[in-house]
């Protein structure tokens, strides 16, 4: 079972490299960007003001992840010998898409903690710092790789607030989480589900609704508006995306989108777009 993968395959993720060599001065983001951001700090130091949190000194290797877009400042003297690497990064569906708003506002992270990704940031900074020809097309896909492989990671630590990450890291109800992703479009029943688990309904429930922080029946419905979302960009019509993600018609879904947005599809593909 795939945990990850199933998900990708519905909201992507595309880096665009936009800086590498040294840094010095400030830079922002956020603001009225529509992008999250990675920031690779290959050496030297750097100053993070993310958001309204403190500010961060930065003295050794770390990655700098905003998945969604969120104001925050980087700053650099010459006397800090600041080297960066960075890039934006868009999901498929947009930021408000499941598995953007799944993810923490932003992490940072040393990169002596991380050895998995090791071998492909040594492949991302010599692109970055050799100038062969196509380096910013392979940085990107490298980027791309990057956010999969701390996915990945963050599945595999377990130790994630209540959501869908922490779904997919517990064993118990990784499963059920997969099936609903791979079949948005099935009637799923609490009790389908939890014999899945080989948990009791109630049970079942009770534990779902602690790990996830929405019952079964919630998240069901979310993931199924959230695809919605992502065809709704791409402009596919109303009645093909019902059909898809589970309603008998698209009024069907445009009360259970209502219901979770506050939106009927046609105002809020107005305003997303």
């Amino acid at each position: 079972m795939d945990r990850l993968s199933t998900l990708l395959s519905h909201f992507g993720v595309n880096a665009g490299t936009f800086h590498s060599g040294t840094f010095c001065g400030i830079s922002a983001y956020g603001g009225e960007q529509t992008c999250g951001h990675v920031h690779l700090l290959q050496a030297g130091q750097l100053r993070l003001k993310p958001g309204n949190d403190p500010e961060l000194h930065l003295d050794e290797p770390t990655l700098i992840f905003f998945p969604r877009p969120l104001a925050h400042r980087l700053f650099a003297d010459e006397a800090m010998d600041t080297r960066l690497v960075c890039a934006s990064l868009t999901f498929d569906g947009g930021a408000g898409n499941a598995l953007a708003t799944a993810l923490p506002d932003y992490l940072v992270l040393k990169l002596a903690e991380l050895p998995e990704m090791a071998n492909t940031l040594e492949w991302l900074f010599k692109e970055a710092f050799d100038g062969h020809c196509g380096r910013e097309a392979v940085m990107d896909r490298l980027f791309e790789l990057l956010v999969i492989l701390l996915l990945r990671h963050l599945i595999s630590r377990r130790e994630q607030q209540p959501g869908m990450l922490a779904g997919l890291a517990d064993p118990r109800l990784s499963r059920a989480l997969n099936l609903i992703h791979e079949q948005p479009g099935k009637a799923w029943s609490v009790a389908e589900l939890a014999g899945a688990t080989n948990q009791s309904r109630a049970s079942f429930a009770e534990y779902f609704r602690r790990v996830v922080g929405q019952t079964p029946v919630d998240y069901l419905v979310s993931w199924r508006i959230s695809l919605a979302q992502k065809r709704l960009r791409e402009g596919r019509p109303i009645a093909l995306i019902a059909e898809e993600v589970g309603y008998d018609s698209p009024s069907a879904l445009a009360r259970a989108f209502r219901r979770k947005t506050g939106l009927s599809p046609r105002e809020w593909k107005a305003g997303a777009g």
